[in-house]
């Protein structure tokens, strides 16, 4: 188990970490969440022993890091899967780390089938794709076979492969009685994946519970009714007899109703006392995306703006009927005078050639003479 008590750490005026108590318990994966700058990474590092806390403490098996006997064979970690040499190989690399911790090398051949990386095992480190990394990561992290285990970020740079891999593979290190404390941004794996949450905000604890309590604690279960879309007058009268009965009516953009505060089978008895037929009626809980963001909505250090790209975009240029999308729009544009010589138009950045204007076309001419409007050759020497 991971116990963390009043556990702060500071960078000159800056906490990163402030007062933050929780524990991690065995045989479930606990979900580590916060916005970007929040602390989880320190608190990891924390616990790890790689920085000093400024006050309070964190154990694991009630003893700090550093006095864990051959702390490789209790705990596992993956925070940097970039951290490697690049100019080993992956399994040299692996032999290594097991050399140190005083592993067999047997376990290197095993945690690289257990990870899929048993064909590239001579190559490389360098030549590895972000996901192959992580692989190479997870791979240390369970070589001394740990009880203890910490990830950061496991399933940055996978495939959909590997991701539904990790997932399974955190589900079954904790289903044999581990400690699993999974750090992610991806709400949707970590509802697929925890089993306990705890999150943190600026540095400080927001919430400790599990994905199902904390889901209903942030967010406001719903009722969706939809009665048919020809019958204005039904929607208009089971509103009003649902405020009455004290619940709560929102009208969705398909025509929908969405209820909160009455269960839904009060719903259906209102519904039926207005002699309301019911096309829907249908039970809704909000995302864990959707929870976190609610929860987490205050707290974010970094927010985007609409980009407006003001000056950066010339306006396209215009043809000879003022438009700009290649099409002729005939209705803006200037008809000459028939008899009239028509210069053509100006292209872009080049200056015209001066044209001189032809006298109109005489009234009666031989056959040889150009119709009206037309120039000949010598009209335009």
């Amino acid at each position: 188990m991971i116990e963390a008590v009043g556990l702060t750490k500071r960078y000159g005026v800056k906490t990163a970490v402030d007062d933050l108590s929780f524990q991690v318990r065995p045989g479930a994966v606990t979900g580590f969440l916060g916005p970007n700058g929040s602390g989880k990474s320190t608190t990891m590092r924390m616990i790890l022993g790689l920085d000093r806390p400024t006050a309070g403490h964190v154990t694991i098996g009630g003893h700090p890091y550093r006095d864990l006997p051959n702390a490789p064979r209790q705990v596992g970690a993956l925070l940097d899967a970039k951290g490697v040499h690049g100019g080993r190989t992956a399994r040299n690399h692996l032999l290594s780390l097991a050399q140190l911790a005083g592993i067999p090398a047997a376990r290197v051949d095993e945690v690289l089938g257990v990870v899929g990386l048993q064909d590239v095992a001579k190559q490389r480190s360098r030549g590895f794709s972000l996901g192959m990394g992580q692989r190479l990561g997870i791979a240390a992290a369970l070589l001394g076979d740990p009880q203890v285990l910490l990830f950061d970020e496991p399933v940055n740079g996978l495939d959909p492969e590997g991701i539904h891999w990790v997932r399974n593979l955190m589900k079954a290190l904790a289903a044999e009685g581990r400690t699993v404390f999974v750090s992610s941004h991806l709400m949707s794996e970590m509802a697929l994946t925890a089993d306990h949450l705890i999150v943190i905000g600026r540095g400080r604890l927001l919430s400790d519970m599990s994905v199902t309590d904390f889901i209903s604690a942030n967010s406001a279960d719903f009722a969706r009714v939809r009665v048919p879309d020809d019958r204005p007058e039904e929607r208009q009268k089971l509103t009003a007899s649902l405020i009455e009965a004290g619940g709560r009516v929102m009208t969705e953009p398909g025509g929908a109703l969405r209820v909160t505060g009455l269960p839904l089978p009060r719903i259906s008895e209102l519904a039926h006392g207005c002699d309301v037929r019911l096309w829907e009626l249908s039970p809704h809980q909000a995302s864990l995306e959707e929870a976190y963001m609610r929860l987490t909505q205050g707290l974010v250090d970094y927010r985007s703006t609409e980009d407006a790209k003001a000056g950066l975009v010339e306006p396209p240029p215009q043809d000879a009927y003022g438009s700009t999308d290649g099409y002729a729009h005939p209705e803006p544009v200037e008809v000459p005078q028939e008899g009239w010589y028509a210069p053509p138009a100006p292209v872009p950045g080049r200056s015209p050639a001066p044209a001189a204007l032809p006298s109109p076309a005489p009234a009666a001419e031989p056959s040889s003479a150009a119709p009206a409007g037309e120039q000949t050759s010598k009209d335009l020497r």
